[in-house]
């Protein structure tokens, strides 16, 4: 076929599309980035043997900001803690971080390419924060990084501002921006809407849409898939959908849905069975209703985050009527 989709009659698949691991950066906002060595290595180790084609080792954080006194090595991802798992990372997976605007000292904590073994920067801002990310975006592929920009809180965003901010993106070093739908409260109507949005704004530049669901409402998954119908490439999944509040879309649904043979979906499950099946009893993530409030209302989750950790997290009825006090 020449538009280099590969069809059948029960499947289409598109070679094109990369999965990105953020299981240890969007699972370590659980517990500040305390996860051991032991740990991220065994996720490392599955995501290699499954095929998977980048994994986010964690964030770029500022240590002004975020201590290591009380945040975990993968809130900062330094070269030594790196290598400790990875060595020279002889393998076809490639690692990446995120660098948020206003919270990465990006141009000291950032080494060149040379340097690191760190492939792919991902840099996340708000919408006011363009201009900086703009700044950080280059100092990055100057350093010979591969880099992305996530535009989080797309929801909370006017049409104007995101016109300008994918054409500012068209014009940048980014090779690709992503859909972040950070409150999980987006509809797949409107990740339709904004897939072939962001395309038009940016393919003719050969730059890729990517998307970062959050599973607020049960849609993570569905959301995914939706992107991908549309064109999108680029995608972020974790192991049991592990992440912040509500968590992220399952990486076993995706690489079942993909139905690509370059993926393998037994490591995936082996590791989640070890780790993530036993770890849930312990820290909390996934679908609950206090998440699906928030993702219903376009609200960010950090409500609801403190109420589940609060004394009576079941009590649906006096979230909602706190919630409702907020909105009025």
């Amino acid at each position: 076929m020449s538009d280099g989709i590969k069809h059948g009659d029960w499947l289409t698949y598109r070679p094109d599309i990369k999965v990105l691991d953020c299981t240890v950066r969007d699972g370590g906002l659980i517990n500040n980035h305390h996860f051991d060595d032991d740990f991220v290595r065994t996720v490392y180790n599955a995501n290699v043997a499954a095929g998977v084609d980048y994994m986010e080792v964690g964030y770029k954080g500022d240590k002004a900001l975020y201590s290591p006194s009380k945040n975990g090595p993968w809130k900062h991802c330094d070269e030594d803690s790196l290598r400790r798992i990875v060595g020279d990372n002889d393998t076809d997976l490639k690692l990446a971080v995120m660098a948020d605007a206003e919270r990465t000292n990006y141009k000291r904590d950032i080494p060149k390419k040379s340097e690191s073994v760190i492939d792919l920067i991902r840099v996340a801002c708000y919408i006011h924060q363009i201009p900086l990310a703009l700044d950080m975006v280059k100092d990055a592929a100057d350093k010979g990084y591969e880099v992305m920009l996530q535009l989080m809180a797309l929801s909370t965003v006017n049409d104007r501002d995101l016109d300008m901010a994918l054409k500012e993106a068209t014009e940048s070093d980014a090779g690709g921006v992503y859909i972040v739908d950070s409150f999980g409260s987006l509809y797949s109507e409107q990740i339709r809407a904004y897939t072939q949005r962001f395309l038009a704004a940016v393919k003719a530049a050969g730059k890729e849409v990517g998307i970062h669901a959050h599973n607020n409402q049960q849609l993570a998954y569905a959301n995914t898939i939706e992107a991908i119908i549309c064109g999108a490439s680029r995608v972020d999944a974790t192991f049991g959908g592990i992440g912040r509040g509500a968590g992220n879309c399952p990486m076993e649904l995706i690489l079942g849905f993909l139905h690509n043979p370059k993926f393998k979906m037994r490591p995936i499950l082996e590791c989640t069975q070890k780790i993530f099946t036993p770890l849930a009893k312990t820290m909390d993530w996934g679908y609950s209703i206090p998440y699906a409030l928030t993702g219903q209302l376009n609200m960010h989750p950090r409500s609801a985050i403190d109420f589940r950790a609060g004394a009576n997290p079941d009590d649906y009825v006096a979230f909602y009527d706190q919630l409702m006090e907020e909105v009025s």
